[in-house]
């Protein structure tokens, strides 16, 4: 579960077992920005699953959402997958509630996400905004390329895979601060290689997920494993 300790008024919920089935556009971020690359590749693998599985019978991973204010769902994670889903036609999609805060107001509401870690109000150069320029549908977020490379570090092996919402964000933000955004731009390949390197460098220790020079070693020499198509 991805809760962490909250008000009383913020009750973590089992009560919604079962996926539940709801229109994209009644989804809501708790993010800014994406990597529109790596929708692009969460598109192409939607592809892959489906002509391998077929449209009806192709898994496809669980949104977890919190509910808020007036009964709205917004999104603790995976907008790239469901950006990626809009993109492709796709109107509806399956989520999990994990929290219902419908009892907080607007502000506070915010407020306690952003204690609970499930909102990251930056701007696509790593800014902080405020709460109310977060767009309100999914369709609405704007591209940062240095979460691109981030996801294109953690596949290569550059770190681990996290359950927490946000970590890879992170990442991009570290990455931002040491990669020039036109080589980001016009040369992914050549940035992606900087990036690697970079994550072996101790000052990436500090971020989560980060993997020692044994590890990264071991990745280098371990067989690819299939990637998950849509997560």
């Amino acid at each position: 579960m991805l809760a962490r300790a909250g008000s009383d008024s913020a009750k973590v919920t089992d009560l919604f077992p079962r996926p539940s089935l709801v229109r994209i556009t009644d989804l809501h971020p708790t993010q800014m920005t994406l990597g529109f690359s790596e929708v692009v590749y969460k598109r192409l693998r939607w592809h892959v699953t489906f002509e391998k599985a077929g449209r009806e019978r192709a898994s496809v991973p669980v949104a977890p959402v919190v509910r808020g204010p007036q009964g709205r769902l917004y999104l603790l994670d995976r907008h790239h997958l469901v950006r990626a889903a809009s993109e492709e036609g796709v109107v509806e999609i399956f989520v999990r509630p994990i929290a219902d805060l419908t009892r907080l107001k607007p502000d506070d509401f915010w407020l306690e996400l952003d204690a609970r870690g499930w909102c990251h109000p930056f701007d696509t150069k790593g800014r902080r905004r405020p709460y109310g320029d977060i767009p309100f549908g999914i369709d609405s977020l704007v591209d940062d390329p240095f979460r691109s490379l981030a996801s294109a570090l953690r596949r290569a092996g550059g770190f681990s895979k996290l359950r927490t919402p946000f970590s890879e964000f992170a990442w991009a933000d570290f990455l931002r601060a040491h990669i020039p955004i036109r080589a980001v731009t016009v040369d992914f390949e050549g940035a992606l290689e900087h990036a690697l390197e970079l994550a072996r460098s101790p000052a990436a220790r500090r971020l989560q997920g980060w993997k020692s020079e044994a590890e990264l070693i071991r990745n280098e020499r371990a067989p690819l494993a299939p990637q998950n198509a849509c997560c």
